[in-house]
Protein backbone atom coordinates (compact mmCIF):
# COMPACT_ATOMS: atom_id res chain seq x y z
CA UNK A 1 0.00 0.00 0.00
CA UNK A 2 3.16 2.59 0.51
CA UNK A 3 4.89 1.05 -1.84
CA UNK A 4 5.53 4.08 -3.88
CA UNK A 5 7.26 5.97 -1.09
CA UNK A 6 9.46 2.87 0.15
CA UNK A 7 10.75 2.37 -3.14
CA UNK A 8 11.34 5.57 -4.21
CA UNK A 9 15.13 7.50 -3.63
CA UNK A 10 15.63 8.26 -0.26
CA UNK A 11 18.09 11.96 -0.58
CA UNK A 12 19.36 13.06 2.45
CA UNK A 13 19.36 16.93 2.77
CA UNK A 14 22.67 18.36 3.92
CA UNK A 15 22.60 22.27 4.57
CA UNK A 16 25.83 23.72 4.47
CA UNK A 17 24.71 27.23 5.33
CA UNK A 18 25.69 27.01 8.96
CA UNK A 19 27.70 24.42 10.94
CA UNK A 20 29.56 22.70 7.79
CA UNK A 21 31.49 20.14 9.29
CA UNK A 22 34.87 19.18 9.12
CA UNK A 23 35.69 17.45 5.94
CA UNK A 24 37.02 14.13 7.67
CA UNK A 25 33.41 14.53 9.74
CA UNK A 26 31.62 14.90 6.78
CA UNK A 27 32.53 11.96 4.77
CA UNK A 28 31.57 9.69 7.90
CA UNK A 29 28.34 10.71 7.98
CA UNK A 30 28.08 10.08 3.79
CA UNK A 31 28.84 6.33 4.93
CA UNK A 32 26.42 6.40 7.97
CA UNK A 33 23.72 7.75 5.64
CA UNK A 34 24.12 4.73 3.42
CA UNK A 35 24.06 2.44 6.14
CA UNK A 36 20.96 3.87 6.92
CA UNK A 37 19.35 3.41 4.13
CA UNK A 38 19.98 6.63 1.68
CA UNK A 39 20.28 6.44 -1.78
CA UNK A 40 21.76 10.08 -2.42
CA UNK A 41 22.40 13.67 -1.09
CA UNK A 42 20.48 16.97 -1.82
CA UNK A 43 23.39 19.51 -1.18
CA UNK A 44 22.99 23.23 -0.34
CA UNK A 45 26.95 24.80 -0.08
CA UNK A 46 25.75 27.94 -0.25
CA UNK A 47 28.77 30.19 0.74
CA UNK A 48 30.43 27.14 1.14
CA UNK A 49 31.09 26.92 -2.37
CA UNK A 50 34.12 27.48 -3.81
CA UNK A 51 32.80 30.56 -5.76
CA UNK A 52 35.38 32.32 -8.65
CA UNK A 53 35.83 35.07 -10.21
CA UNK A 54 33.10 37.98 -9.45
CA UNK A 55 31.78 35.56 -7.18
CA UNK A 56 34.28 35.20 -5.04
CA UNK A 57 32.66 37.41 -2.67
CA UNK A 58 29.92 35.17 -2.26
CA UNK A 59 32.21 32.57 -0.14
CA UNK A 60 31.78 32.42 3.65
CA UNK A 61 34.55 35.10 5.86
CA UNK A 62 33.83 33.23 8.55
CA UNK A 63 35.63 30.11 7.81
CA UNK A 64 37.52 28.99 4.06
CA UNK A 65 34.42 27.30 2.27
CA UNK A 66 34.62 23.44 0.89
CA UNK A 67 37.73 23.59 -1.22
CA UNK A 68 37.26 21.97 -4.97
CA UNK A 69 39.18 18.99 -3.79
CA UNK A 70 37.28 18.42 -0.64
CA UNK A 71 34.35 18.79 -3.14
CA UNK A 72 35.66 16.39 -5.43
CA UNK A 73 36.04 13.90 -2.45
CA UNK A 74 32.37 14.65 -0.86
CA UNK A 75 31.03 13.44 -4.34
CA UNK A 76 33.74 10.19 -4.55
CA UNK A 77 32.75 9.62 -0.68
CA UNK A 78 29.01 9.28 -2.37
CA UNK A 79 29.84 7.49 -5.21
CA UNK A 80 31.48 4.79 -3.69
CA UNK A 81 28.25 3.89 -1.26
CA UNK A 82 25.85 4.32 -4.34
CA UNK A 83 24.60 7.72 -3.24
CA UNK A 84 23.48 10.26 -6.13
CA UNK A 85 24.54 13.87 -5.94
CA UNK A 86 21.67 16.92 -6.25
CA UNK A 87 22.96 19.99 -5.64
CA UNK A 88 20.86 22.85 -4.34
CA UNK A 89 21.43 26.15 -5.43
CA UNK A 90 18.74 29.39 -4.48
CA UNK A 91 17.43 31.23 -7.65
CA UNK A 92 14.59 33.76 -6.72
CA UNK A 93 14.24 33.61 -2.72
CA UNK A 94 16.56 32.93 0.19
CA UNK A 95 19.59 34.34 -1.68
CA UNK A 96 20.67 36.71 1.57
CA UNK A 97 24.29 35.12 1.26
CA UNK A 98 24.31 37.12 -2.24
CA UNK A 99 22.30 40.04 -2.31
CA UNK A 100 23.86 41.28 1.44
CA UNK A 101 26.90 41.86 -0.46
CA UNK A 102 27.16 45.49 -1.27
CA UNK A 103 27.82 44.65 -4.95
CA UNK A 104 24.80 42.92 -5.77
CA UNK A 105 22.09 45.38 -3.29
CA UNK A 106 20.47 47.33 -6.90
CA UNK A 107 19.25 43.30 -7.90
CA UNK A 108 16.95 43.22 -4.46
CA UNK A 109 13.09 43.25 -5.51
CA UNK A 110 13.29 45.74 -2.39
CA UNK A 111 15.92 47.04 -0.51
CA UNK A 112 14.67 45.96 2.85
CA UNK A 113 14.83 42.35 1.90
CA UNK A 114 17.78 40.79 1.74
CA UNK A 115 16.58 37.20 0.49
CA UNK A 116 14.45 38.32 -2.93
CA UNK A 117 16.04 39.07 -6.27
CA UNK A 118 14.87 41.55 -8.41
CA UNK A 119 13.20 39.22 -11.79
CA UNK A 120 13.43 42.48 -14.03
CA UNK A 121 17.52 43.06 -13.87
CA UNK A 122 19.39 41.26 -16.24
CA UNK A 123 22.42 40.98 -14.18
CA UNK A 124 20.08 39.08 -11.89
CA UNK A 125 19.82 36.48 -14.46
CA UNK A 126 23.24 36.58 -15.37
CA UNK A 127 24.34 36.17 -11.80
CA UNK A 128 21.81 33.53 -10.90
CA UNK A 129 23.34 31.56 -14.10
CA UNK A 130 27.00 32.12 -13.31
CA UNK A 131 26.35 30.68 -10.15
CA UNK A 132 24.48 27.25 -11.19
CA UNK A 133 27.43 26.86 -14.18
CA UNK A 134 30.19 27.13 -11.79
CA UNK A 135 28.05 24.50 -9.26
CA UNK A 136 27.50 22.10 -11.83
CA UNK A 137 30.69 22.26 -13.33
CA UNK A 138 32.45 20.64 -10.42
CA UNK A 139 29.38 18.24 -10.40
CA UNK A 140 29.64 16.89 -13.82
CA UNK A 141 28.18 13.29 -12.81
CA UNK A 142 25.06 14.63 -11.34
CA UNK A 143 22.03 14.22 -13.28
CA UNK A 144 19.49 16.36 -11.46
CA UNK A 145 19.85 19.79 -9.72
CA UNK A 146 17.43 21.78 -7.63
CA UNK A 147 16.77 25.37 -8.16
CA UNK A 148 15.38 26.36 -4.60
CA UNK A 149 12.74 29.13 -5.71
CA UNK A 150 10.77 28.71 -2.41
CA UNK A 151 9.65 31.95 -0.13
CA UNK A 152 9.84 34.11 -2.59
CA UNK A 153 8.93 37.02 0.23
CA UNK A 154 8.11 40.58 -1.12
CA UNK A 155 7.94 39.74 -4.86
CA UNK A 156 6.04 42.37 -6.86
CA UNK A 157 6.41 45.19 -3.97
CA UNK A 158 9.56 46.91 -5.71
CA UNK A 159 9.45 49.99 -8.00
CA UNK A 160 9.65 47.61 -11.13
CA UNK A 161 7.95 44.73 -10.20
CA UNK A 162 4.43 46.95 -9.09
CA UNK A 163 5.06 49.25 -12.77
CA UNK A 164 5.02 45.46 -14.55
CA UNK A 165 1.69 44.58 -12.81
CA UNK A 166 0.30 48.21 -13.66
CA UNK A 167 -0.41 46.38 -16.92
CA UNK A 168 -3.74 45.08 -16.97
CA UNK A 169 -4.09 40.92 -17.12
CA UNK A 170 -1.15 40.54 -14.98
CA UNK A 171 0.09 38.56 -11.71
CA UNK A 172 2.27 37.69 -9.48
CA UNK A 173 1.79 34.77 -10.01
CA UNK A 174 2.91 35.20 -13.91
CA UNK A 175 5.50 37.41 -12.29
CA UNK A 176 7.37 34.32 -10.70
CA UNK A 177 6.74 31.65 -13.41
CA UNK A 178 8.39 34.22 -15.83
CA UNK A 179 11.67 34.14 -13.61
CA UNK A 180 12.01 30.49 -13.11
CA UNK A 181 11.25 29.72 -16.68
CA UNK A 182 14.12 32.01 -17.54
CA UNK A 183 16.29 30.25 -15.16
CA UNK A 184 15.35 26.62 -16.02
CA UNK A 185 15.65 27.13 -19.61
CA UNK A 186 19.23 28.94 -20.01
CA UNK A 187 20.22 25.93 -17.78
CA UNK A 188 18.42 23.59 -20.25
CA UNK A 189 20.31 25.34 -23.17
CA UNK A 190 23.84 24.33 -21.55
CA UNK A 191 22.61 21.05 -20.35
CA UNK A 192 19.29 19.92 -22.25
CA UNK A 193 19.21 16.75 -20.44
CA UNK A 194 19.83 17.84 -16.52
CA UNK A 195 16.32 17.26 -14.43
CA UNK A 196 15.59 20.59 -12.85
CA UNK A 197 13.93 20.22 -9.48
CA UNK A 198 11.95 23.66 -7.66
CA UNK A 199 10.21 23.78 -3.88
CA UNK A 200 6.40 23.91 -4.83
CA UNK A 201 5.06 26.33 -2.22
CA UNK A 202 4.96 29.40 -4.50
CA UNK A 203 3.24 27.38 -6.77
CA UNK A 204 0.26 26.32 -4.58
CA UNK A 205 -2.25 29.37 -5.03
CA UNK A 206 -1.93 29.19 -8.49
CA UNK A 207 -4.34 27.33 -10.69
CA UNK A 208 -3.47 24.04 -13.28
CA UNK A 209 -4.60 26.85 -15.80
CA UNK A 210 -2.10 29.21 -14.88
CA UNK A 211 0.94 26.79 -14.69
CA UNK A 212 0.24 25.07 -17.92
CA UNK A 213 -0.55 27.70 -19.66
CA UNK A 214 3.23 29.67 -18.54
CA UNK A 215 5.23 27.10 -20.26
CA UNK A 216 6.99 25.84 -17.13
CA UNK A 217 5.63 22.31 -17.55
CA UNK A 218 8.07 20.13 -18.62
CA UNK A 219 11.07 22.17 -17.02
CA UNK A 220 11.00 21.67 -13.77
CA UNK A 221 9.44 18.97 -11.23
CA UNK A 222 8.25 20.25 -8.15
CA UNK A 223 9.31 18.99 -4.69
CA UNK A 224 6.39 19.51 -2.15
CA UNK A 225 7.64 20.24 0.88
CA UNK A 226 5.74 19.79 4.93
CA UNK A 227 7.86 18.88 7.74
CA UNK A 228 4.26 19.02 10.06
CA UNK A 229 4.16 15.64 12.54
CA UNK A 230 0.14 16.14 11.59
CA UNK A 231 0.65 16.88 8.03
CA UNK A 232 -2.72 16.79 6.51
CA UNK A 233 -2.77 13.88 4.46
CA UNK A 234 -6.00 14.66 2.04
CA UNK A 235 -4.73 18.43 1.46
CA UNK A 236 -1.49 17.01 0.34
CA UNK A 237 -2.68 13.97 -1.93
CA UNK A 238 -5.25 17.24 -3.50
CA UNK A 239 -2.09 19.43 -4.09
CA UNK A 240 -0.41 16.72 -6.18
CA UNK A 241 -3.46 15.56 -7.81
CA UNK A 242 -3.58 19.34 -9.44
CA UNK A 243 0.18 19.64 -9.82
CA UNK A 244 -0.55 16.18 -12.06
CA UNK A 245 -3.36 17.69 -13.95
CA UNK A 246 -1.11 20.83 -14.59
CA UNK A 247 0.97 18.61 -16.58
CA UNK A 248 3.32 17.69 -14.14
CA UNK A 249 3.29 14.37 -13.26
CA UNK A 250 6.60 13.72 -12.16
CA UNK A 251 7.01 15.29 -8.40
CA UNK A 252 9.00 14.96 -5.09
CA UNK A 253 8.35 15.23 -1.63
CA UNK A 254 10.12 16.47 1.32
CA UNK A 255 10.00 15.95 4.67
CA UNK A 256 12.22 16.70 7.91
CA UNK A 257 14.29 14.78 10.03
CA UNK A 258 15.77 17.94 12.10
CA UNK A 259 15.50 22.12 12.03
CA UNK A 260 11.98 22.36 11.50
CA UNK A 261 10.67 22.67 14.54
CA UNK A 262 11.72 26.09 16.05
CA UNK A 263 14.34 28.38 15.44
CA UNK A 264 16.52 27.92 18.07
CA UNK A 265 16.08 24.38 18.92
CA UNK A 266 18.89 22.66 19.93
CA UNK A 267 17.96 18.88 20.79
CA UNK A 268 15.11 16.93 17.95
CA UNK A 269 12.54 15.46 19.19
CA UNK A 270 12.48 11.99 16.94
CA UNK A 271 8.91 11.29 17.22
CA UNK A 272 7.97 14.53 15.99
CA UNK A 273 10.28 13.64 12.92
CA UNK A 274 8.99 10.10 12.69
CA UNK A 275 5.41 11.04 12.58
CA UNK A 276 5.90 13.61 9.91
CA UNK A 277 7.09 10.88 7.87
CA UNK A 278 4.32 8.27 8.72
CA UNK A 279 2.22 11.15 7.35
CA UNK A 280 4.40 10.92 3.89
CA UNK A 281 3.45 7.40 4.07
CA UNK A 282 -0.12 7.87 3.93
CA UNK A 283 0.08 9.94 1.22
CA UNK A 284 2.05 8.54 -1.39
CA UNK A 285 -0.64 5.16 -0.34
CA UNK A 286 -3.09 7.63 -1.28
CA UNK A 287 -1.48 8.81 -4.93
CA UNK A 288 -3.56 7.96 -8.13
CA UNK A 289 -1.64 6.05 -10.59
CA UNK A 290 -0.84 9.30 -12.75
CA UNK A 291 1.61 10.37 -10.42
CA UNK A 292 4.94 9.58 -10.31
CA UNK A 293 6.63 9.53 -6.86
CA UNK A 294 10.44 10.73 -8.08
CA UNK A 295 12.01 10.42 -4.30
CA UNK A 296 11.57 12.13 -1.10
CA UNK A 297 14.52 14.57 0.29
CA UNK A 298 14.85 14.30 4.28
CA UNK A 299 15.91 17.87 4.95
CA UNK A 300 17.99 18.90 7.96
CA UNK A 301 18.02 22.90 8.17
CA UNK A 302 21.04 24.34 10.03
CA UNK A 303 19.38 27.86 9.55
CA UNK A 304 16.43 28.74 9.39
CA UNK A 305 17.76 30.92 6.49
CA UNK A 306 21.47 33.04 6.05
CA UNK A 307 20.48 35.26 9.16
CA UNK A 308 19.36 32.78 11.39
CA UNK A 309 21.02 31.61 15.02
CA UNK A 310 22.09 28.06 14.23
CA UNK A 311 19.58 25.34 15.29
CA UNK A 312 20.23 21.46 15.78
CA UNK A 313 23.86 20.40 15.04
CA UNK A 314 24.24 17.17 12.93
CA UNK A 315 24.96 14.86 15.25
CA UNK A 316 22.31 15.43 17.29
CA UNK A 317 19.95 14.68 14.25
CA UNK A 318 21.40 11.78 13.20
CA UNK A 319 19.10 9.61 15.89
CA UNK A 320 15.66 11.14 14.33
CA UNK A 321 17.74 10.52 10.87
CA UNK A 322 17.94 7.10 11.74
CA UNK A 323 14.62 6.65 12.57
CA UNK A 324 13.03 8.66 10.15
CA UNK A 325 14.77 6.83 7.25
CA UNK A 326 14.33 3.22 8.78
CA UNK A 327 10.72 4.67 8.75
CA UNK A 328 10.32 4.98 5.04
CA UNK A 329 12.04 1.44 4.49
CA UNK A 330 10.22 -0.49 6.45
CA UNK A 331 6.43 1.72 5.84
CA UNK A 332 6.50 2.27 9.90
CA UNK A 333 8.46 2.31 12.48
CA UNK A 334 8.54 -1.06 13.17
CA UNK A 335 10.32 -3.66 15.56
CA UNK A 336 13.01 -4.52 12.62
CA UNK A 337 13.11 -0.65 12.02
CA UNK A 338 13.96 0.13 15.62
CA UNK A 339 17.12 -2.57 15.71
CA UNK A 340 18.26 -1.29 12.63
CA UNK A 341 18.83 2.37 14.16
CA UNK A 342 19.93 0.55 17.19
CA UNK A 343 22.24 -1.74 15.38
CA UNK A 344 23.54 1.42 13.77
CA UNK A 345 23.41 4.40 16.21
CA UNK A 346 23.39 1.91 19.71
CA UNK A 347 20.12 3.86 20.94
CA UNK A 348 17.05 2.45 22.90
CA UNK A 349 13.78 3.73 21.13
CA UNK A 350 12.23 6.79 18.94
CA UNK A 351 10.88 8.06 22.41
CA UNK A 352 14.81 7.52 24.00
CA UNK A 353 16.97 8.85 21.27
CA UNK A 354 16.27 12.01 21.51
CA UNK A 355 17.76 12.08 24.99
CA UNK A 356 20.65 9.73 23.85
CA UNK A 357 21.00 9.15 27.96
CA UNK A 358 23.77 7.26 29.58
CA UNK A 359 21.81 3.96 29.39
CA UNK A 360 22.16 3.85 25.69
CA UNK A 361 25.67 2.42 24.61
CA UNK A 362 25.92 5.47 21.64
CA UNK A 363 28.51 4.85 19.02
CA UNK A 364 28.15 6.66 16.09
CA UNK A 365 30.14 9.38 15.00
CA UNK A 366 29.78 13.03 16.88
CA UNK A 367 27.59 10.69 19.64
CA UNK A 368 29.63 12.23 22.31
CA UNK A 369 29.12 15.61 21.06
CA UNK A 370 25.34 14.88 21.22
CA UNK A 371 25.60 13.53 24.72
CA UNK A 372 27.14 16.25 26.05
CA UNK A 373 25.11 19.11 24.37
CA UNK A 374 21.64 16.99 25.46
CA UNK A 375 23.28 17.08 28.78
CA UNK A 376 24.21 21.44 28.47
CA UNK A 377 21.01 22.00 26.85
CA UNK A 378 18.81 20.31 29.60
CA UNK A 379 20.84 22.42 32.26
CA UNK A 380 20.35 25.82 30.31
CA UNK A 381 16.57 24.94 29.64
CA UNK A 382 16.32 24.56 33.69
CA UNK A 383 13.61 26.72 35.41
CA UNK A 384 15.77 27.49 38.15
CA UNK A 385 18.18 29.24 35.33
CA UNK A 386 15.95 30.25 33.24
CA UNK A 387 13.91 32.10 35.79
CA UNK A 388 16.95 32.99 38.17
CA UNK A 389 14.80 36.26 38.56
CA UNK A 390 12.06 34.88 39.92
CA UNK A 391 14.02 33.54 42.91
CA UNK A 392 13.05 34.34 46.48
CA UNK A 393 15.83 36.01 47.12
CA UNK A 394 16.00 38.51 44.00
CA UNK A 395 12.21 38.91 44.48
CA UNK A 396 12.62 39.83 47.92
CA UNK A 397 15.24 41.48 48.60
CA UNK A 398 16.49 42.60 44.67
CA UNK A 399 14.03 44.35 43.25
CA UNK A 400 14.34 47.91 40.61
CA UNK A 401 12.76 49.37 44.07
CA UNK A 402 15.39 48.54 46.08
CA UNK A 403 17.99 49.29 43.28
CA UNK A 404 17.21 52.39 42.95
CA UNK A 405 16.72 53.41 47.17
CA UNK A 406 20.23 51.49 47.03
CA UNK A 407 18.62 49.58 50.12
CA UNK A 408 20.19 46.20 49.46
CA UNK A 409 20.93 43.31 51.98
CA UNK A 410 25.04 42.15 51.79
CA UNK A 411 23.53 39.27 53.20
CA UNK A 412 21.09 38.54 51.12
CA UNK A 413 23.43 39.83 48.04
CA UNK A 414 25.85 36.86 49.31
CA UNK A 415 23.05 34.50 48.87
CA UNK A 416 22.14 35.61 45.37
CA UNK A 417 26.21 35.82 44.21
CA UNK A 418 26.55 32.42 45.52
CA UNK A 419 23.75 30.61 43.36
CA UNK A 420 24.11 32.90 40.39
CA UNK A 421 27.80 31.30 40.22
CA UNK A 422 27.19 28.51 41.55
CA UNK A 423 25.08 28.12 37.89
CA UNK A 424 27.68 30.11 35.93
CA UNK A 425 30.31 27.71 37.20
CA UNK A 426 28.45 24.78 36.45
CA UNK A 427 27.10 25.80 32.53
CA UNK A 428 31.11 26.57 32.22
CA UNK A 429 32.58 23.20 32.73
CA UNK A 430 29.95 21.72 30.44
CA UNK A 431 30.31 24.31 28.04
CA UNK A 432 34.29 23.90 27.82
CA UNK A 433 33.57 19.96 27.32
CA UNK A 434 31.44 20.72 24.35
CA UNK A 435 34.04 23.20 23.19
CA UNK A 436 36.59 20.40 23.12
CA UNK A 437 33.91 17.75 20.99
CA UNK A 438 33.04 20.67 19.07
CA UNK A 439 35.99 21.36 17.61
CA UNK A 440 36.69 18.01 16.30
CA UNK A 441 33.82 18.04 14.02
CA UNK A 442 33.42 21.73 13.17
CA UNK A 443 35.65 24.68 12.44
CA UNK A 444 36.35 26.85 15.45
CA UNK A 445 34.05 29.85 14.30
CA UNK A 446 31.07 27.16 14.37
CA UNK A 447 32.02 27.03 17.83
CA UNK A 448 31.98 29.88 18.86
CA UNK A 449 29.08 30.55 17.08
CA UNK A 450 26.92 28.11 18.58
CA UNK A 451 28.55 28.81 21.94
CA UNK A 452 27.35 32.49 21.88
CA UNK A 453 23.81 31.63 20.31
CA UNK A 454 22.82 29.02 22.62
CA UNK A 455 25.06 29.82 26.10
CA UNK A 456 26.07 33.16 26.59
CA UNK A 457 22.58 34.77 25.41
CA UNK A 458 21.07 32.53 28.23
CA UNK A 459 23.67 33.64 30.86
CA UNK A 460 23.35 37.00 29.86
CA UNK A 461 21.05 38.22 32.51
CA UNK A 462 22.58 36.47 34.89
CA UNK A 463 25.99 38.00 34.41
CA UNK A 464 23.90 41.39 34.20
CA UNK A 465 22.34 40.50 37.79
CA UNK A 466 25.83 39.69 39.32
CA UNK A 467 26.92 43.16 38.17
CA UNK A 468 23.88 45.42 39.36
CA UNK A 469 24.32 43.89 42.56
CA UNK A 470 28.14 44.40 42.06
CA UNK A 471 27.07 48.03 41.47
CA UNK A 472 24.60 48.94 43.76
CA UNK A 473 26.76 47.76 46.48
CA UNK A 474 30.10 49.67 45.79
CA UNK A 475 27.73 52.74 45.87
CA UNK A 476 26.71 51.97 49.21
CA UNK A 477 30.25 51.65 50.07
CA UNK A 478 29.96 47.96 50.88
CA UNK A 479 33.56 45.86 49.92
CA UNK A 480 32.09 43.26 47.87
CA UNK A 481 35.11 41.23 48.52
CA UNK A 482 34.38 40.37 52.19
CA UNK A 483 30.76 38.76 51.17
CA UNK A 484 32.17 36.97 48.13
Amino acid sequence: MDQPLRSCKKFVHLDLKGAPPRIGYLIELIQLFADLGANGLLIEYEDMFPYEGELKVLQSTTQPPYSREEIVSIQDAASSRGLEIIPLVQTFGHLEFVLKHEAFRDLREVDYCLGTLNPHRDGGLRLMQEMLQQVMKLHPKSTSLHIGADEVYMLGHGDESKQWLGVPGRSVHQLFLSHVIKVAKGIQESAPNLKLIMWDDMLRSMTPETIKESGLVGLVQPMLWDYSPTLDVDNTVMLMEQYKSAGMSQQWAASSFKGSTTVHTCVPSTQRHVDNHLQWLKVASSLSAGIVLQGIALTGWQRYDHLSVLCELMPLGLPSLASCLQTLVHGSFTEEAQNKVVEKLGTVDVGDTERLSSRTSSSFAGAKLAELIVKLTSLLESAELRHFQNNMFVRGWFTPYHMQKKTISPLIAQQIKTQARMFLDAVENQVQEVRGEMRLLYSDSTVQEWVDQHVTSVLEPLHNLLKDIESVLNEMGVCTESIS
